[in-house]
């Protein structure tokens, strides 16, 4: 397993990020695929129909895009069957492993503001009001489900790489460290990178 400080041993073409609800795997995706030009596949683009129902086509749709020579996603669903297809395919794994209090305010602060502004996403669903926001159980309770299934990756991953020995696996504990890591990337690959929006806010 590598950390940050560690030089790549190839260029990926697939990659999946791992880590806990609200660790900002999308953010990064979208980062990585500008850097290296992957198609960006928003899984829970591909998941949630309308008024947050799963879509049949789900599993489907998931195999067509990981046949893909070029793309990077989340690693989620996995008790749903996206590990038997996205972990053979991938390359490079990204484990943002951070503190808890880093996951725990991203979260609170992204489902907080979308749910005020009512945002859009995916399908057209928008978050629960706020007064909604903490009830129910975990798989209707995205703040439940992010304290449940906190210690999910730090459990799984020796399987992971016993499972996928071919998998490059690179940890990162800390949204500091992960922009180092990006800044070193970009350098190996001759491009800049955005700066990241509210960096102070993560320290």
């Amino acid at each position: 397993m590598l950390s940050a400080a560690d030089p790549l041993p190839l260029r990926p073409e697939r990659v999946l990020l791992a880590g806990v609800t609200g660790s900002g795997k999308t953010t990064l995706a979208r980062r990585i695929g500008e850097l290296w030009d992957l198609r960006h596949v928003e899984i829970d683009g591909l998941f949630h129909g309308e008024n947050w129902t799963p879509r049949p086509s789900f599993i489907d749709d998931v195999r067509a895009f990981a046949a893909e020579d070029r793309w990077v996603t989340e690693w989620q669903y996995t008790s749903k069957g996206t590990d038997e297809i996205l972990a053979p395919r991938a390359q490079l794994v990204i484990w943002l492993d951070y503190p808890y209090r880093v996951v725990r305010t991203r979260l609170l602060r992204r489902t907080i503001g979308r749910s005020i502004l009512r945002t859009r996403m995916w399908n057209d669903n928008v978050e629960k009001p706020i007064w909604k926001m903490f009830r129910g159980e975990p798989e209707e309770n995205i703040i439940a489900w992010q304290t449940k299934t906190r210690h999910k990756w730090t459990e799984r991953m020796p399987d992971v790489v016993g499972d996928h020995p071919h998998l490059i696996i690179v940890r990162l504990r800390h949204p500091r460290e992960t922009e180092r890591w990006l800044r070193a990337q970009a350098g190996a690959s001759g491009v800049s990178i955005a700066p990241p929006k509210r960096r102070s806010r993560d320290r």
